[in-house]
């Protein structure tokens, strides 16, 4: 019996590498295509050694090797999700999420592979429905420093529609909200990473406005079962599901977490103005996610962050 064949485009990023160890743990076969403008080969290095795991440094919104045909899985997680990474790289963001899905939903056309594509909760904009659902459109700006990400998402949920209903591709839509966990840069600006590695260092840690923003974190092993949960389950084709913690957290209340799980009781608070188009409130209804999956996050956010600190020790 062949073993399933698993592309994860984008896997040497923070949430693909993760999803390329779970996928090794249930015996795929897997082939990581990233080209590394903000992945990283050191995430991946320690599957090197695995048979049944590949590295191809490519970027997907190049043609694809007709060898990646015979591909029963594709996971699209190729696209810069920081701010820091997608204004670096608007441009390649924006291709990355409009061609690059072209290219891939492609190759699940011609091979009757089962897609999904990682959107995100920046579909929603700032919003004025709280919590977000899957029905809700969004109140996004088009023109401004965010929209390369925003909009090339966007882009990106209207094609696999497309192919659903013109290809009948085997394709479903997930919306990531924020996810943390080891791996994730200490230098990509989220507020986690930030944060972390600003008390670790013993500098002041930044909060962006007043602190009343709220963010709903989830670990990412709970992600990564959320994601194989909308890929594999049945009756999945063609929806979208929000995958996220709905458990909202003010950033000022965040701050304090970060500093007590550090051990840093002196780290000092400052504020800078609020970033143009960052989100208020930010929190997903999972509800559909439940009903459909089966699915919702597992570790609470002192435990996933205290392993998220311990990676960041070794680094800092």
């Amino acid at each position: 019996m062949k073993p399933i064949h698993s592309i994860v485009a984008g896997g040497a990023g923070f949430v693909g590498s993760h999803l390329c160890d779970f996928l090794i743990t249930q015996g795929h076969q897997v082939t990581c295509v990233d080209n590394l403008i903000t992945g990283s080969r050191e995430n991946i290095a320690h599957l090197k050694p695995q048979r049944n795991f590949k590295f191809i440094k490519h970027d997907v919104v190049k043609p694809l090797p007709s060898r990646f045909a015979k591909a029963n899985y594709v996971f699209h997680l190729a696209s810069p999700a920081s701010p820091v990474g997608y204004m670096q790289n608007s441009i390649e963001t924006i291709l990355t999420n409009s061609m690059g899905t072209l290219q891939l939903l492609e190759l699940c056309r011609k091979g009757k592979a089962k897609f999904i594509f990682a959107s995100t909760s920046e579909v929603y904009g700032n919003p004025q429905v709280h919590p977000q659902t899957e029905t809700y459109w969004g109140h996004v700006n088009s023109f401004g420093p965010r929209s390369c990400y925003d909009e090339s998402k966007r882009l990106g949920e209207a094609l696999v529609y497309e192919h659903l209903h013109k290809f009948n591709v085997d394709a479903r839509i997930i919306r990531i909200f924020n996810t943390y966990g080891p791996r994730l840069n200490e230098n990509d600006g989220r507020v986690v990473s930030n944060m972390i590695t600003q008390a670790l260092k013993g500098t002041d840690l930044t909060i962006y406005g007043d602190g009343s923003q709220t963010r709903s974190f989830c670990f990412v092993s709970d992600l990564v079962a959320g994601i194989w949960a909308a890929i594999s389950g049945p009756k999945t084709r063609g929806e979208v599901f929000n995958i996220g913690n709905p458990t909202e957290t003010t950033i000022q209340d965040f701050a304090h977490v970060v500093i007590e799980l550090c051990g840093t009781p002196k780290t000092k608070i400052i504020h800078k103005p609020l970033p143009t188009d960052d989100p208020i409130r930010r929190k997903p209804d999972i509800t559909k996610a439940q009903q459909y999956l089966g699915w919702e996050p597992r570790v609470p956010l002192k435990e996933g962050l205290r392993q998220t600190i311990e990676w960041y020790r070794g680094r800092i």
